[in-house]
């Protein structure tokens, strides 16, 4: 196989494939691993997207929009909480702002870039020996673990990026209609 062949094969395969982050503990690779292919997933299906169709909500779903919105902020205020600190006022303003109807699709998509981009660097500088500390969640204080939080971090993000996604596609069936 040539080297040029080889080198297109792992460039196209998903981020977990392609030996990157050699250097990084297993599960924190794993945590990077997915938010990458989160981020390349949302520029690839709603990177085209009008502000109209970024708004859009066939069928009365979520907007992508909100998705990507959710996505950065979600994962700002986990992080937040794996590395043992409260909330910020703008934190919890951010949240409840997350259905805002009028987004202009660009913003939106730099805001979950940059939200991803920021994630990866976060989740990159904790210690794989700590992922065991407790740590609380929410007003309520749930029990989890720095662990525990940065594979929710990745379940969370792929999850919200798989319903963007899916309605960025019905939005664009619409389109060719």
């Amino acid at each position: 196989m040539s080297m040029e062949s080889k080198t297109a094969r792992t460039e196209a395969a998903e981020p977990w494939l392609r030996g990157t982050e050699r250097g990084v503990p297993a599960v924190i690779r794993a945590v990077i691993h997915a938010l990458q292919l989160a981020q390349e997933d949302l520029e690839k299906w709603c990177g085209s997207l009008s502000d109209e169709e970024m708004n859009g909500r066939p069928d009365g779903i979520a907007p992508v929009a909100f998705h990507l919105r959710h996505v950065a902020r979600s994962l700002d205020r986990l992080l937040t909480y794996a590395e043992a600190k409260e909330l910020s006022e703008q934190q919890i303003a951010a949240l409840k702002g997350e259905m805002n109807p009028e987004a202009k699709a660009a913003d939106v998509l730099s805001e979950a870039r940059g939200g991803i981009e920021s994630a990866v660097m976060r989740v990159r500088a904790f210690n794989a020996t700590r992922l065991e500390e407790p740590r609380r969640v929410g007003r309520s204080h749930l029990p989890t673990t720095v662990g525990g939080l940065l594979v929710h971090c990745a379940d969370h993000t792929q999850r919200h990026a798989g319903q963007a996604v899916t309605t960025a596609k019905i939005l664009m069936n619409r389109r060719e209609k």
